[in-house]
């Protein structure tokens, strides 16, 4: 289904489209081990619990909305692709999904790289020790002086973009007087099923250069002649939120390709490729994630069998889980304000955040699951609508839910799997103040990233 964007104003409630719903799950309480992080459970009482506290301690020492991640889950899937992949891969994980300090060092402490796309986040990864040469610095439009820092420190890849930033580097690596490892990321015209908002590789969008008229073929002659420049391969990113692996065989056969004709051409045969990220996580109990080892073995099969055809050596592979690692690790926690039964239709449940804190459900129509967490209940399921406190109709968090129908004002309900992109893309909109992050781990919990204040609002109101 369709759906436009227009400003707000007379029709500004009409946004969102209706939504669709399954029948309501045997048991309401039952918490799905797919969409749930895994110390997550209830305790005697029924109440949730993470890493081994329970939620109402939680909301009380942290308050709400708040996003709690669990340490544990996170670092376990860290390894869990660090694994998969092995010694002859390379595992980015791309902040852009979230980024603090403790997420620096946790990755660095596992074994993971990562991938930034913003001076602000080099500057997260830098301060918080992960050493420059194991960092990939992304974006379709870097500034001079991101450029600048990003080679100053000796990032390990530069990915570039589009023709200027070619030279642009290059310039700016001979000034310095380095020679930058790049990649060069091109659009293969693989259409990924996903929204359209974030599918990356096909043609009329604005990351990369494409395939399609030679245009990544003459990338590659503009960067091999470049002094300041080491091509080290090529990155091609198909999407986000990918359950199917036909598009990255796609990708992955014309990636290849291009290496033959560089080889055929230039002589030489570039030692990486780039496959990106983008695999989906379980947002509900439909979603059917693939788990990173399956991932693994199915890129390796895709990317030797097209190299043997090619008669290439086989490149070392790169990939870029964020999402994949991040998203299932944590939840949101809000508590219930009003309720309201509209007859024949649903239930709008109202909490304390919104679409200041998850603005994925208006942006992407993204689904959600949600849960009654501070207890347990034989009520009735109620068909609901989880709605936020902002004065906008499409500040819906969770579009077709079913909750207990003795929902009450002052019970805390949760959203999983929020880990990835929420927090990343939370806003102040009506001054809302955004959440913490807390992270829990074996009984404790600690603030990662504090809750905003309102002097916080007011220092950067300058009059």
């Amino acid at each position: 289904m369709s759906r436009s964007a227009h400003p707000a104003g007379p029709r500004h409630a009409d946004v969102l489209p209706e939504g669709h719903y399954s029948a309501p799950p045997a048991d309401l309480n039952v918490l799905d081990p797919k969409v749930w992080s895994r110390t997550v459970t209830r305790d005697e009482q029924g109440a949730l619990t993470v890493g081994g506290i329970e939620v109402a301690r939680l909301a009380e020492e942290f308050g709400t909305p708040a996003y709690f991640m669990d340490e544990a889950d996170f670092r376990a899937r860290c390894r869990s692709w660090r694994e998969a992949f092995g010694t002859e891969a390379d595992v980015f994980y791309a902040g852009k999904a979230f980024l603090s300090r403790a997420v620096v060092k946790w990755l660095y402490e596992e074994g993971l790289n990562l991938d930034v796309c913003s001076g602000g986040e080099l500057t997260t990864a830098l301060s918080a020790g992960m050493p420059a040469e194991r960092i990939a610095f992304h974006g379709n439009n870097k500034s001079e002086a991101e450029i600048e820092r990003a080679v100053e420190a000796g990032v390990g890849r530069i990915v570039l973009d589009s023709f200027q930033e070619i030279a642009r580097v290059a310039h700016i690596a001979q000034r310095l007087g380095r020679r930058q490892p790049v990649l060069i990321r091109v659009t293969v015209g693989v259409e990924a099923h996903t929204h359209e908002f974030i599918a990356t590789a096909h043609e009329d969008q604005k990351f990369g250069i494409a395939l399609a008229g030679g245009q990544a073929a003459e990338a590659v002659r503009r960067a091999l002649k470049l002094d300041g420049l080491e091509l080290l391969g090529i990155h091609s990113h198909i999407g986000s939120q990918i359950f199917d692996m036909a598009g990255f065989e796609v990708s992955a056969r014309r990636v290849v390709q291009l290496l033959g004709q560089i080889r055929d051409e230039h002589g030489v045969e570039l030692p990486e490729i780039d496959l990106g990220g983008g695999l989906g996580i379980a947002y509900t109990s439909d979603d059917d994630p693939r788990e990173p080892h399956e991932i693994a073995k199915a890129l390796a099969e895709i990317v030797t069998r097209e190299c043997e055809t090619a008669r290439l050596s086989t490149p070392r592979i790169s990939v870029e889980p964020g999402r994949a690692i991040v998203g299932p690790t944590a939840f949101t926690l809000y508590r219930v304000g009003t309720i309201k039964h509209l007859e024949g239709l649903r239930t709008y449940v109202s909490v304390d955040g919104g679409m200041s804190d998850n603005i994925r459900t208006a942006l992407y129509d993204a689904e959600y699951s949600v849960a009654l967490v501070s207890r347990t209940s034989t009520a009735e399921p109620m068909l609901s609508r989880v709605v936020g406190k902002h004065c906008e109709s499409g500040d819906i968090v969770v579009k077709d839910a079913f909750l207990p129908a003795d929902l009450a004002p002052g019970d805390l309900i949760a959203v999983p799997a929020t880990g990835a992109y929420c927090r990343s893309m939370a806003s102040n909109y009506n001054h809302a103040l955004r959440p913490p992050v807390v992270a829990v781990n074996d009984g404790e919990a600690r603030v990662i990233i504090r809750r905003e204040t309102e002097e916080d609002l007011l220092a950067l109101d300058v009059g």
